[in-house]
């Protein structure tokens, strides 16, 4: 992989000159940011059982603590998607429903219960940067991952579908996705209209902007809220009243507004204190490490994430990152706030937006902080069904149908535990579920040969070093489980002491996805520090499917031989055309035969005739039979046949680069890794 070097004087950096400097832009981004922000804020608030205000208080102090915490210079920091189904899971724990049916006094009972859980698990991930345990987020599979993200989504589409109709609804995802039928039949046409305007724009605006490019400045999102609150103004939402339609009677009020402060200056009065005597309940520590295991998780994916799209290839360190994220968590939930996360979605915004330091996360608090300080009246005018039909779009967005399918292109075991894994989190819970997904892994790791020792403690030694460049050789199996150390020990000769480091696989049985995916990342660890990762050994693995970064078992690979029989006076021909095609090399032999016409004639004198051969990945032998179909076969008379056969070595069968050509960087399929 060849990547621009980049000159470092040229990079923005977070400080005081940045901040002069960049002002223009990190200040234009915060804008637009602020108008991604404000709606899903408010919707992911409301979605998680907690006022719709505590969202924007999660916004703006994460915007303050994690440009003074963290180095991360383009994540922006605050409420996620993510995270909705534990934060209800957790109010509902405590005997709170959120805003169904209207805020009570066992709503807030629950809510300042989940405040104290959100305290505690701050504090573990404080904690956990601290003590350096960033790393930790090595350790789960990517599909296992992905497949979590999924089933998230599938439950937030489920949860969201009876609020954008207007209808009230409890129980469990399965159990919702059983009654949408129900909900559309029982749905108050109305609300339903919003709703459905609402879906329509966030689905269509991006094919807008696409076709009209000076479109794409406007966020999806705002649009929806520039349609929605003129048709809640119609529909006098904002007062308590019914109407007939087709023989039968709705209600419309304020409870399908969201719910706001009446005044100037009211965010203050909304500021709640965390009850400490929840913690006293067992069951809130389960909470408690819910919020601390999956919030940590989906924070350290996304900054990841963020740095492999930064224009500068910044890296963040990622403890100090969760040092940040855990700081900002207990400040949100002492005065009130959701649990915050790095967000991807906004930060990849942020970026598209001209973002260059982390001063444009602060910016966009800024405008959170002064909407909802001086204009929370408007605010109150926004219907919570437009804000369902954002979060049904991120959640369809996490559970994207081609999510299976780059799954399924990387590896059929991948597919399997993507889906076992989506599957269980809907049947239990998100922890239940991913433990699953993880188990499953193991077991398919167990059945492939990997021994149950290696599975969690590498065998990896220094084989040389000369100073410049160290060789490590590894053995058994790297794998999910055991990366970790793997990684530092990479980390410990290479990157700390400024050398070359080549890892040889060669000895390894089995190289999973996880794995595979990580060595491309070390890739770039070490070109930003102006050295090389290598990996090597891997020629002598046969890849589970096609994809550049599916797992690898050590064994004979799989190819395909192709045999040409033909006239000598076309021998030189299909020669360079087979070479022109990718072929690494051929074999071509006299011979002397008959065909079927031959053999039919009286005299069946045999002919001379040539035998080429070609081995070489499918890819390269559909191309040459492509040729020979579609030109050599139109002119000449010749026959051939394709069959698959087993060598030790890929490498010496894969397409010869063409030398004549730039090298360039070649784009692989990678699964977002926070559902986009």
């Amino acid at each position: 992989m060849n990547s621009p070097t980049i000159n470092q004087n040229d990079v923005p950096r977070g400080n005081l000159q940045g901040f002069t400097g960049y002002f223009k832009h990190d200040f234009i981004s915060g804008l637009l940011v602020f108008l991604i922000a404000l709606p899903l804020c408010l919707g992911i608030s409301i979605a998680s059982g907690y006022p719709p205000i505590a969202g924007i208080f999660t916004a703006i102090i994460g915007s303050v603590v994690a440009t003074l915490m963290s180095n991360s210079e383009l994540t922006i920091k605050g409420p996620a998607a993510g995270l909705i189904v534990i934060a209800i899971g957790c109010i509902g724990e405590f005997g709170g429903d959120g805003m169904v049916g209207g805020w009570s006094e066992a709503d807030q009972v629950a809510y300042r219960a989940a405040l104290a859980v959100g305290v505690a698990a701050a504090v573990l991930q404080v904690f956990f940067g601290i003590f350096r345990a960033g790393i930790l987020g090595e350790f789960f599979p990517i599909s296992a991952v992905h497949g979590m993200l999924a089933a998230i989504g599938v439950i937030i589409i489920a949860k969201q579908i009876p609020v954008a109709l207007g209808v009230s609804a409890t129980g469990g995802p399965l159990e919702l996705i059983q009654q949408i039928p129900h909900f559309i039949a029982a749905a108050n046409p109305a609300i339903a209209a919003i709703g459905l305007t609402s879906v329509l724009i966030m689905f269509l605006w991006p094919m807008v902007g696409n076709k009209v490019p000076m479109l794409k400045v406007l966020p999806s999102p705002l649009i929806v809220l520039v349609a929605a609150i003129p048709m809640g103004m119609v529909f006098d939402l904002m007062h308590e009243h019914s109407y007939t339609l087709q023989n039968h009677e709705y209600q419309l009020g304020e409870n399908y507004l969201v719910a706001m402060p009446e005044r100037v200056f009211g965010m203050f009065d909304s500021l709640t204190t965390p009850d400490f005597t929840a913690l006293q309940q067992p069951v809130a520590w389960k909470w408690v490490f819910m919020f601390f295991i999956i919030g940590s998780l989906e924070s350290l994916l996304s900054a990841k994430a963020v740095d492999l799209i930064d224009p500068w290839r910044r890296k963040t360190n990622m403890d100090r990152d969760m040092v940040a994220v855990g700081a900002g968590n207990l400040c949100c939930a002492l005065v009130g706030g959701l649990p915050m996360i790095s967000e991807i979605v906004r930060s990849k915004a942020n970026i598209d937006n001209g973002a260059r330091t982390r001063f444009a996360d602060l910016w966009h608090g800024m405008f959170l902080l002064v909407c909802v300080a001086f204009i929370p009246m408007v605010l109150h005018r926004i219907p919570m069904a437009a804000l369902a039909a954002m979060l049904i779009y991120t959640g369809f967005r996490l559970a994207h149908p081609t999510e299976f399918f780059n799954v399924w292109k990387i590896g059929r075991e991948q597919l399997v535990i993507f889906v076992v894994t989506l599957i269980a989190v809907l049947a239990t819970d998100l922890l239940i579920g991913i433990a699953i997904g993880i188990a499953t892994k193991v077991v398919i790791h167990l059945s492939n040969g990997v021994p149950l020792r290696s599975l969690f403690k590498p065998e990896i030694e220094v084989s040389s070093d000369d100073g410049q460049t160290v060789r490590l050789t590894a053995y058994k199996s790297a794998v999910f489980s055991n990366w970790i150390p793997i990684r530092r020990q990479i980390e410990r000769v290479g990157l700390l002491q400024d050398k070359n480091v080549e890892l040889d696989l060669a000895e390894v049985e089995l190289v999973d996805h996880t794995v595979m995916d990580k060595l491309h990342e070390m890739e770039n660890d070490f070109q930003q520090q102006g050295l090389q990762f290598t990996a090597l050994g891997l020629e002598s693995h046969q890849p589970f499917a096609a994809h550049a970064q599916s797992a690898r078992r050590k064994g004979l690979c799989t190819v395909q031989r192709l045999t040409i029989m033909t006239d000598p006076e076309l021998e030189e021909e299909l020669e360079n055309a087979i070479v022109a095609l990718g072929a690494s090399g051929y074999t071509s032999t006299p011979c002397r035969g008959l065909g079927r016409r031959g053999i039919t004639n009286e005299f069946r004198t045999p002919r001379a005739q040539v035998r080429i051969e070609v081995i070489g990945t499918k890819q390269i032998c559909d191309s040459v039979v492509d040729y020979l179909r579609r030109d050599a076969q139109v002119e000449h008379p010749l026959v051939f046949t394709v069959e698959e056969v087993r060598v030790a070595r890929l490498d010496a069968f894969a397409p010869v680069p063409d030398s004549t050509q730039p090298a360039v960087d070649q784009e692989e399929d990678h699964l977002d890794p926070v559902g986009h």
